[in-house]
């Protein structure tokens, strides 16, 4: 094999490694199929292109199975296609990856009322175009297409309250894990603790979500003492370091002074 040729060759490998996921991901029957229609049939295809699910690798089979590599058995049920789950299916059905979730929506209202048409997984997210989570999902303009907005307000404002500490606690962990500090601990108390309020999400009861949000804010309160004297300490290093270099520099001087002295006296 040629030196270009095998150069090519690398080349390749390394373009495939670094090719984003959803390039990877793209590489489906189901894609090249549906990507090619035109109305229903091929705009889910789009709107997966924008999905944290294509960010992340997830295509068409991961969630409704099949054969991506088959044309002629890509909807076969004896290849596990499933297609299209009807609404009281849909949290069983993207419970499959997300469980915890899916445990925590069935416990809640929405969850205990779907049978009567209330909000399940894809209403409030999406079935395509899924973006990432957030906070910003709890907003009037959708919460008042089932209901009024009150009661999600004030879940919201305790989740807002619980998600500020949270990205103050990580930023303070990354700091002092950056000068240095062992804060192995202090992150996986994290990790447990922004897990936990994950959870409440999918919970719509509002003294249940400002009960566990003020559980784990107490939690982060306990690790924010623990940076608060870590920062004592380096503050009382940065000080006595500080008077450790005036004492030197004082000390300097005085021996400049001193020299200077004696050396008059050996001339006078």
């Amino acid at each position: 094999m040629s030196r270009s040729i095998c150069c090519l060759f690398v080349l390749m490998i390394v373009a495939g490694w670094s090719m984003p996921a959803a390039l990877l991901a793209a590489d489906t029957v189901c894609i090249e199929c549906h990507g090619g229609q035109e109305g229903r049939l091929g705009a889910p295809v789009a709107q997966w292109r924008t999905s944290v699910h294509a960010a992340n690798g997830i295509s068409c089979n991961d969630c409704h199975g099949g054969d991506p590599t088959d044309y002629a058995m890509a909807m076969s049920p004896e290849r596990g296609f499933i297609g299209v789950p009807k609404y009281t299916e849909v949290p069983d059905f993207c419970g499959r990856c997300h469980v915890g979730v899916a445990e925590d929506y069935k416990a809640g209202a929405h969850g205990q009322a779907i049978d009567r048409g209330a909000a399940q997984c894809v209403v409030c997210h999406g079935n395509h175009a899924i973006q990432r989570a957030s906070l910003d999902l709890i907003n009037e303009t959708d919460c008042s297409r089932c209901h009024s907005y009150e009661r999600a307000a004030l879940i919201r404002m305790s989740l807002v309250e619980t998600d500020t500490m949270v990205r103050k606690v990580e930023t303070d962990l990354d700091r002092l894990y950056r000068l240095g500090f062992a804060v192995n601990d202090m992150q996986d108390r994290l990790f447990n603790q922004r897990n936990v309020f994950h959870r409440t999400f999918h919970g719509v009861n509002v003294d249940e979500v400002r009960q566990k949000t003020a559980g784990v804010q107490a939690e982060l309160g306990k690790i924010n003492m623990e940076v608060a004297s870590i920062d004592t300490t380096l503050g009382e290093r940065k000080l006595w370091g500080s008077v450790t270099i005036a004492i030197f520099i004082l000390t300097g001087v005085v021996f400049l002074l001193v020299r200077k002295a004696y050396e008059e006296d050996e001339k006078g």
